[in-house]
C-alpha cells in the first residue's frame, strides 16, 4: 500500500474532468492538481513547447511526492508522452488516449468514429493511427475545434453562442454518418451536454476519462501502490487561481479551501 497522492494535470480547468472520474472510482487516493492556467491554450503550441511545458509540470508533481501522473492533456498526449515517460521513468505515467481508442472501438456499431479536440491533437494524427491499427475496418473522421477551449476557460457553456460554435464545428462529421464521437480534449466533456443537445441521441459520446480513472486504478493495484487513507485534495495552477477555485467547486460540487499560484518556469 502507499498513501502518496496522484498527480493530474492539464493546460487549465479541463484536467478536472479527469480529477471528477478518479475521485468516483478511486474514493481513497489523495490527489495534486496542477493546471497551466498562464499558458492555456496548449493547441496552438508547437511540439517543443508543450514538451517543455509538460517537463516542468512533472518535475513540480514528483517534489509533491506523487507515485503516478495522469496526464489530462490531450495535445500532450498526442505529441510528447513517450518522451516523458522516457526522461522520467521512475514514476508511471498515464495518458487519456489510449483509453479513450479502447472505449470507440468498444461503442461504435457501424466502424464510423469522428474525433475531436485542439488543433495539434488533429494534427499529430495520433487518433487515427492508434484507431487503425486497433481495428482496420474503422473510418475515423477528426475535426479541430480550437474555440471550444477558450469557450471552456471563460464561463461560456449553455450559451447560444456556444451552440452556433459546436454546431458549426460538427456539421461535417454528422455528415460522415458517425455513430460515435471521441471527446478528445479534457475541456470537452465540459460541454458534453451541450454537444449532445446538438448530435441528437445516435451518436455516442466518448469521455476518455472514464477509462483513464480504470487503467490507473489497474496499475496501482498491480504495482501495490493502492492507498487505504482519508484523501487529500490539493490544487495549483499557474495564474488565475481564484477563476480556478470557481469552476473546480462548480465542476466538482464541494468547496475548495484554496487554490494556490506557483511560478512554474522555475521548474
Amino acid at each position: 500500500m502507499d498513501n502518496r497522492p496522484i498527480g493530474i494535470f492539464d493546460s487549465g480547468v479541463g484536467g478536472l474532468t479527469v480529477v471528477k472520474e478518479v475521485m468516483k472510482q478511486l474514493p481513497n487516493e489523495s490527489i495534486v492538481y496542477f493546471g497551466d492556467t498562464a499558458r492555456v491554450p496548449y493547441g496552438n503550441k508547437s511540439k517543443s513547447t508543450v514538451t517543455k511545458f509538460s517537463a516542468q509540470i512533472i518535475r513540480f508533481l514528483l517534489k509533491k511526492d506523487v507515485k503516478a501522473i495522469i496526464i489530462a492533456c490531450n495535445t500532450v498526449n498526442s505529441n510528447c508522452i513517450e518522451e516523458l515517460r522516457q526522461e522520467f521513468p521512475d514514476v508511471i505515467i498515464e495518458g487519456v488516449v489510449e483509453p479513450g481508442v479502447k472505449m470507440a472501438l468498444e461503442a461504435t456499431k457501424n466502424n464510423r468514429v469522428g474525433v475531436i479536440g485542439t488543433e495539434a491533437t488533429i494534427s499529430s494524427r495520433r487518433y487515427p493511427e492508434l484507431l487503425l491499427q486497433n481495428n482496420s475496418q474503422v473510418n475515423v473522421y477528426d475535426k479541430a475545434c480550437p474555440l471550444f477551449v477558450p469557450l471552456v476557460e471563460d464561463g461560456w457553456i449553455n450559451t447560444e453562442v456556444t451552440y452556433l460554435v459546436i454546431s458549426e464545428y460538427l456539421a461535417t462529421l454528422v455528415s460522415k454518418k458517425i455513430d460515435t464521437l471521441i471527446l478528445g480534449c479534457t475541456h470537452y466533456p465540459i460541454l458534453q451536454h451541450e454537444i449532445s443537445q446538438v448530435l441528437g441521441d445516435n451518436i455516442t459520446l466518448i469521455n476518455p476519462a472514464n477509462q483513464a480513472a480504470t487503467e490507473v486504478l489497474q496499475s496501482l493495484q498491480a504495482n501495490n501502490l493502492q492507498s487505504t487513507d482519508t484523501p487529500k485534495y490539493a490544487f495549483y495552477v499557474s495564474d488565475h487561481a481564484q477563476k480556478m477555485k470557481q469552476m473546480a467547486e462548480m465542476f466538482l460540487g464541494y468547496p475548495i479551501a484554496e487554490v494556490i499560484r506557483v511560478d512554474i518556469e522555475k521548474y
